[in-house]
């Protein structure tokens, strides 16, 4: 099976590291019980778990900041004179701006997005074209998913710069949320308010265990609904909570955001299409289909365990474009972990991953998690699956036939008592 591992020349330093840990694993299993030889820390995992807390720690030697999405810190090949008075300079600047050391990443996208999206939707609603706005859509496009994952670390964290830009930090996403399809505060109120309260429980609105998971019929009425009614699900879940308040917030944000786009299209009717309503449309449904892969895979014994109800990715598009969102088991496990912290973590406990019987996959995104499953191709995503303690010792059949058991549908009854809240 080891042999079956994909290392992506794109994996972050952190994940190529963790692969080849689990890589190790699954090679010892061959000489050892598949159980037990996944159920101690070795000093190959001590060694690692060092390593990887060292890139973290600025007080350490080998600390290593993100700076960019394409590479690790110590594959920026520059000329040495640009080296010297442009890059280092740079990332002692903005390791002084952002709220964690690690995230000089964080200031060079917003620098990004300031300097390219801005310019370009104003010059959209003053000298519109339909190729500029095409081509804007495309860039867009391009940016959302590590947006919307910077959004997500701010949202939990409450802002992602030093408290002495406090005052930016909390103005930039009025600015730049509907310039990347996000309605305003309504991804903090959906995602940090109900969806991590819920846990994909029975009254997540996003929940995905009513419905069978490998259906298209049932992935477009999940999709339908959080698209036509959020408007309405979102502050009545709220009120009928108790939390009144809340509930009138989130409703606010939301029509204030619908009044703001009625308002620019009446404006300028084809600059809003491209710059405020394609995003919003397209989002939503990367927001829903990207959920769908992240609770697609739901045990039938224990389904209210974050191990059991949510899935790991090792995966370039995930993790390296996206801060870690492949972790999502163990964001799920603590939602104020920071997103450095997810492999780190996830080596510390991968011993209670394989005893809880965690899925970790590979070489996949959500996204093709939810294609897979639309087209009920369980032999890839067993090929993609890294197995983990008594997974090892499983044939591939045998790991797509335990794949397919955990994306059916739970009945009422099921949910009653299965689920404790």
């Amino acid at each position: 099976m080891e042999d079956t591992i994909v290392f992506h020349p794109q994996l972050t330093k952190a994940d190529a590291l963790i692969l080849e840990g689990l890589r190790q694993d699954i090679k010892d299993s061959s000489s050892s019980n598949a159980e037990t030889s996944t159920s101690t820390p070795t000093a190959r995992d001590e060694d690692l778990l060092r390593h990887l807390q060292a890139m973290n720690d600025p007080k350490d030697a080998h600390f290593e900041p993100s700076v960019t999405t394409n590479w690790d810190i110590d594959q920026i090949k520059l000329p040495l004179f640009l080296e010297k008075t442009v890059l280092r300079p740079y990332i002692r600047l903005a390791r002084s701006i952002v709220r964690v050391e690690t995230d000089v990443i964080m200031l060079t996208h917003l620098l990004l997005y300031f300097s390219t999206t801005i310019p370009s939707a104003v010059f959209l609603f003053t000298n519109f074209t339909w190729i500029h706005g095409v081509l804007h859509f495309v860039m867009q496009f391009s940016y959302m998913g590590a947006y919307t994952l910077l959004m997500h670390q701010h949202i939990h964290m409450r802002g992602v710069l030093d408290k002495k830009f406090a005052i930016f930090d909390h103005l930039f996403p009025y600015v730049l949320d509907p310039l990347m399809g996000h309605t305003w505060n309504s991804y903090f109120y959906h995602h940090v308010k109900h969806h991590h309260v819920e846990g994909n429980g029975p009254n997540d609105l996003s929940s995905t265990i009513r419905y069978q998971r490998d259906s298209l019929l049932h992935f477009l009425h999940y999709v339908g609904r959080f698209f036509f009614l959020v408007w309405a699900d979102l502050p009545i879940y709220f009120i009928r909570n108790g939390k009144v308040m809340t509930g009138l917030k989130a409703g606010f944000w939301e029509f204030s955001n619908y009044a703001f786009l009625i308002t620019m299209f009446k404006l300028h009717r084809n600059a809003t299409i491209c710059v405020f309503l394609m995003p919003l449309l397209l989002l939503r449904l990367g927001l829903m289909a990207g959920n769908w892969g992240q609770h697609a895979f739901v045990d039938d014994v224990d389904p209210d365990s974050d191990y059991r109800s949510s899935i790991t990715l090792i995966d370039v598009a995930s993790n390296r474009f996206c801060y870690n969102d492949g972790y999502h088991t163990s964001h799920h496990l603590n939602p104020l972990r920071h997103w450095r912290e997810h492999p780190v973590s996830f080596q510390k406990t991968k011993h209670t991953y394989a005893s809880q019987h965690a899925l970790v996959f590979h070489d996949i995104d959500y996204m093709m998690v939810t294609v897979r499953l639309m087209m009920k191709d369980y032999k890839t995503l067993a090929r993609c699956l890294v197995p983990m303690g008594e997974q090892i010792a499983m044939s591939l059949d045998e790991r797509a036939a335990m794949l397919e058991t955990k994306t059916r549908r739970f009945t009422e009854e099921e949910i009653q008592k299965k689920f404790k809240k």
